[in-house]
């Protein structure tokens, strides 16, 4: 059975109906559903938390992961069972901060990037504060600020934000789509993309808004020399 990943192609899916397909743990706890919206932890993004709802018992998710190419969903309490066909329900207000977090993210990184041509070595996003670590040879405080500035005349443009999809083969040939220091995963067969039409485009399996005035405001939190060229900055959203 096709596992579906619903975030993947509509972030602002808050609810959806599913089949329990797998039931795992020593408790019963690990749940696998035939399609979700839940975003499983990864790629700097945390996941998401919801509840599924047999009939008319709920079940918490309290956390959600990928192993082995399946997203897995962990309930605080017992008793879903394969078969079971049952109701989702995303916490909107985590998840919703969670897109507004990342594209504010992909905004910050996209300036200092514009700015200083250095990529991304890594980043973390936070329901209090988001970090993003580069690759620069000068640590400059003020600076760091400068790009914060920047990222929020950005935002006020309120730009539309584009999700679309590539071959592999075809999106490795375009190098501008991978930011990332590291590289980006070549064990799949499509690329998901990730444009903020005008400002930039890139590779990205997360889930962002639809506009970049929804962000808000991007508050700058902090600065800090990690040594041998990383550097690192830490905003909110106000």
């Amino acid at each position: 059975m096709m596992l579906e990943a619903l975030y993947l192609r509509d972030s602002y899916l808050k609810e959806w109906d599913a089949e329990i397909v797998e039931v795992s743990g020593d408790k019963q706890q690990f749940v696998i559903l035939n399609s979700t919206a839940f975003y499983p932890n990864g790629g700097g993004q945390l996941f998401d938390e919801g509840k599924i709802i047999r009939e008319h018992e709920e079940f918490k998710v309290i956390f959600v992961g990928k192993f082995d190419g399946k997203i897995s969903h962990e309930i605080e309490n017992q008793g879903l069972k394969t078969g079971d066909k049952v109701r989702c329900v995303l916490d909107w207000q985590r998840r919703y901060y969670m897109m507004r977090m990342h594209t504010a993210a992909h905004i910050v990184s996209g300036v200092i990037e514009k700015e200083t041509g250095a990529l991304i070595s890594g980043n973390q996003l936070g329901l209090d504060k988001t970090r993003v670590d580069f690759d620069l040879e000068k640590f400059d405080k003020e600076k760091m600020k400068e790009f914060i500035d920047k990222a929020n005349e950005i935002v006020q443009k309120d730009l539309p934000i584009k999700v679309s999809f590539l071959p592999y083969d075809e999106a490795i040939k375009q190098e501008e789509l991978f930011k990332l220091l590291k590289g980006f995963d070549k064990q799949v067969e499509e690329i998901r993309i990730v444009e903020i039409q005008g400002f930039q485009k890139q590779a990205d399996g997360g889930t962002h808004v639809n506009s970049t005035k929804e962000i808000g405001k991007i508050v700058f939190l902090g600065a800090e020399n990690k040594g041998a060229k990383r550097r690192r900055v830490y905003f909110g959203l106000e």
